[in-house]
């Protein structure tokens, strides 16, 4: 039998990356992780809302709707067991008008068809019972929805793939891999000390070079890379106290969930994010968006000040569909796929990709055969 440096390489250090090390570790494999970047989850992973999703959007059978709530279960469990702070605030889903009211209704049957726990149809007035500021005229609440400390839960991770003897390789940027023969792969990794090492098992998950990764793998066939597209997000912080304590949501827009409010850990209210394509990785935040978010964020909260937003963060979602498509399921392609055993490749991991994580990383342990 072949000796490899490693039994598992994961391309990408961000929060998917990480949690599929950690379950390839839970199997007892010694795992590198290898990362661009000088820290782990400096991609999508520390530009998001850090909100751990109850599930309730995604269609019957996909694998977002499964991963998330399986996911969310076991994140908040994580987080105990680890020490990470979270607030299971709850979120609630408002209808702005009258004629939003059955978007809400079609929302708690995709809910509890996606078998999320504790949810709640409100009343205008039950619902301003719980959030005196809020101006809706009905909305769901999902208890399960929350905020979560999302870099001490990447560190967590990286701590248990360490503990099981693996390693996370920052600065190391993945630049191709050849299939053995026999099985197993070569793995070309630059950055300042370039080397190739062995691998029985290799995961990508790097998030935005999604595509560009799968292109550097040989035999791995160009018509199963989706094409890639940057979905920009930018979010505004309140100046201020934060008016609810609850994620406030709107009804979804196409392809996202749209803008919506959430007190961060901090205490501090945090609006976002919009969705933009654009072509390129910029993280700038335009002031003058403030104008939209005003008019949008006043249809829940009449009562936002003028002049108490300003320009916090953006970040870049990885999308795989283009801004007049249907937006499609999580992609983790094996060798059904791409014709490569032992390889899992993820794309167009975006929302609720940090809240599926831990379920991600079970998924793509079993489409390897562990």
């Amino acid at each position: 039998m072949a000796e490899f440096d490693f039994d598992a390489v994961v391309v990408g250090a961000g929060a998917v990356g990480l949690a599929c090390g950690y379950a390839l570790s839970r199997r007892g494999l010694v795992v590198a992780v290898l990362e661009q970047d000088s820290a782990i989850g400096q991609g999508v992973s520390s530009r998001n809302s850090e909100v751990i999703h109850g599930g309730l959007y995604y269609p019957t059978g996909s694998l977002k709707a499964r991963l998330c709530v399986e996911g969310r279960r076991m994140l908040y469990a994580f987080c105990d067991a680890h020490h990470v702070q979270y607030d299971r605030c709850g979120k609630l889903v408002v209808a702005e008008t009258e004629a939003d009211l059955p978007r809400l209704d079609a929302i708690l049957e995709q809910a509890l068809t996606n078998d999320v726990e504790g949810m709640a149809r409100l009343t205008r007035a039950q619902a301003l019972a719980l959030e005196p500021e809020l101006s809706c005229a009905g909305a769901l609440l999902s208890p399960q929805s929350g905020v979560f400390e999302s870099h001490a839960y990447m560190l967590a991770l990286q701590g248990e793939i360490e503990t099981a003897g693996g390693a996370v390789v920052l600065s190391t940027p993945f630049e191709g891999a050849t299939p053995l023969e026999g099985g197993g792969f070569s793995v070309r990794a630059g950055g300042p000390e370039p080397t190739t090492l062995t691998c029985r098992l290799l995961v990508t998950a790097p998030g935005l070079s999604a595509q560009h990764v799968a292109g550097l793998i040989e035999g791995f066939p160009t018509d199963q890379i989706p094409p890639g597209h940057y979905g920009k997000g930018m979010y505004f912080r309140l100046a201020g106290k934060a008016p609810f304590r609850r994620l406030i949501y709107p009804p979804p827009i196409p392809g996202a969930l749209g803008t919506h409010y959430r007190r961060d850990l901090g205490g501090q209210a945090v609006f976002g994010p919009d969705l933009t394509y654009v072509d390129t990785l910029d993280y700038s935040v335009d002031p003058s968006a403030a104008a939209g978010f005003y008019a949008y964020i006043r249809k829940f909260w009449p009562g936002l000040p003028d002049g108490a937003l300003t320009p916090d963060y953006a970040g870049i979602r990885p999308k795989i569909h283009g801004p007049a498509d249907p937006q499609p399921d999580f992609r983790l392609d094996g060798a059904d796929l791409h014709g490569l055993p032992g390889l899992v490749a993820l794309f167009g991991i975006e929302s609720p990709g940090l809240t599926s994580s831990l379920a991600i990383g079970e998924e793509v342990a079993k489409r390897l055969g562990l």
